[in-house]
């Protein structure tokens, strides 16, 4: 039976990571068997409640008011509208409807009651609801609880020595601080990270240190690849490789064996191949629907024709997860 561990080194995490990628990618492949179906796949929709006008400088983003962008500024969407859309997901086989504003913090106004009267009607429906809004308080992460918020995403992007290369606008602290904000109101944890921002081997095997030597595993642990966007610092930056993903995936799996590992930004770069493969090292959760947040995603159809190629099943909503485990 695999342990699961809170106080791995860096040194053991590298050594994993290190593997031969084909000696990884079955060890991975053993411990998902040991905790999850491999045959199932969370499928989760992303909805950008409110775009642009971000005050944060994240080298990445194409939300951030200060870079010069295709994105056009959105005021928050009417709770409505945001329901119709989640029954349009729930109906093409969403389990999980997470909420993303373009927000530094939450606040406490009209906007942040808005997204409590989501958060009431999207639970109301029967998914799990997640939300990304960025930092938030104790007691504020307690008001989403209260509204039947299940999930709250606040990813750390990459590894605490890279963070101020990405980042200026807050520091590491902030991140971590909100994930234990949010883990005090017993809010399930979704946390993980982008790569391909110009870090070193290192700084991705510092990222996973990080998140698996939280005093809980995320129940989410998201992998993207970044997808540059002009007019952001990191436009030129080079597509990361199958192989990075496969290795980022496999070793997530191995350390943080409970969690929900998804493959998320950089999908619609992948072939059907090199998504198989990524569900071979670990990978249970996607990110459906034509585009994530403001980048693009691979179309409905190409999913589902996807699933049907690999025998995949959706997993079903709230399925074997204990918040705090």
């Amino acid at each position: 039976m695999t342990e699961i561990r809170n106080n791995w080194t860096r040194e053991e995490i590298k050594e994993i990571f290190d593997s031969p990628i084909m000696e990884l990618m079955y060890k991975a492949a053993t411990v998902h068997r040991e905790f999850h179906d491999p045959q199932e796949v969370q499928v989760c929709t992303l909805l950008s409640v409110k775009t642009g006008g971000c005050p944060e400088d994240c080298a990445y983003c194409p939300q951030a008011a200060r870079y010069h962008t295709d994105v056009k500024v959105h005021k928050l969407l009417d709770v409505e509208e945001v329901i119709n859309k989640a029954t349009d997901a729930k109906a093409a086989g969403s389990t999980r409807f997470c909420m993303g504003a373009a927000w530094r913090e939450v606040r406490d106004n009209r906007d942040f009651d808005k997204v409590l009267d989501m958060v009431k009607g999207v639970n109301n429906m029967g998914m799990e609801v997640c939300c990304t809004l960025g930092m938030l308080s104790e007691e504020q992460a307690k008001k989403l609880k209260d509204a039947g918020l299940y999930a709250y995403n606040h990813n750390l992007d990459t590894s605490e020595d890279h963070y101020n290369e990405i980042i200026t606008t807050r520091n590491y602290d902030d991140r971590l601080d909100t994930l234990d904000n949010v883990r005090k109101a017993d809010i399930s944890v979704c946390s993980g990270g982008i790569i391909g921002l110009g870090e070193n081997l290192d700084d991705r095997v510092g990222m996973l240190h990080t998140l698996a030597t939280l005093p809980s595993h995320p129940e989410s642990v998201p992998v993207n690849a970044l997808v540059p966007v002009e007019g952001t610092p990191l436009e030129k930056q080079e597509r990361v490789s199958v192989w990075e993903m496969v290795r980022m995936i496999a070793t997530a799996r191995i350390i943080m064996p409970k969690s929900m590992v998804r493959l998320s930004a950089g999908r619609v770069r992948m072939n059907t191949e090199e998504q198989a493969l990524c569900f071979m090292a670990g990978a249970n959760s996607i990110f459906a629907g034509d585009k994530l947040l403001t980048t693009p995603n691979p179309e409905e159809d190409m999913d589902k024709k996807l699933f049907q190629t690999l025998d995949l099943k959706p997993r079903k909503a709230f399925k074997d997860q204990e918040v705090g485990v």
